[in-house]
């Protein structure tokens, strides 16, 4: 972890890799009919969405097609909930999506359970937060794992109510 980050921005195709290297696409047949990603999710589930505070605006990351859509004109990189990071170039918010958990075909019955998907939902994160980090270390970025505003974030992100803010992580340049 490095909390000394320049406000710098990174370079467009950086931040596409930094997202492709977190939770992207990398193969078009998963198991249960979906597409594989860059890190594990219980049964293929694909629980997590990665909610990215820019300057201009959150965007969420949608792995296919591999873009940046617009949620919120704003800056609302505060959100991330700690003062250094309201200034970095970038701030991915993990949010669950709990209707992901789906029983229909899936051998593990257990998946409506709500402590088993928690457990489920922060293994996910980690494994995405680590390949951040792993992205970070590979291109000389800084990058801090941390809590967040879960207070404000699900209004002004326009979550609905089966998603939650988990935790957030902070990316740019080392001071």
């Amino acid at each position: 972890t490095n909390r000394n980050i320049l406000p710098d921005k990174l370079p467009p195709q950086m931040l596409s890799n930094l997202l492709w290297a977190a939770f992207g696409v990398n193969r078009d047949k998963g198991n249960f009919g979906k597409p594989g990603r860059t890190a594990a999710s219980a049964s293929n589930s694909q629980e997590i969405d990665l909610y990215v505070a820019l300057p201009e605006g959150v965007y969420l990351y949608e792995a296919i097609p591999h873009r940046l859509a617009p949620v919120v004109a704003g800056d609302f990189r505060a959100r991330s909930g700690r003062s250094s990071a309201a200034s970095a170039p970038v701030n991915i918010f993990y949010v669950v999506d709990l209707t992901r958990y789906v029983l229909e075909g899936n051998p593990d019955r257990r998946i409506n359970d709500p402590d088993v998907q928690k457990s489920y939902y922060y293994c996910a994160v980690g494994l995405i937060a680590q390949s951040v980090y792993l992205f970070a270390a590979s291109q000389g970025l800084a990058a801090w794992f941390h809590n967040c505003d879960k207070t404000n974030t699900p209004q002004e992100f326009k979550l609905r109510p089966e998603q939650r803010v988990l935790f957030a992580q902070t990316v740019g340049y080392p001071a």
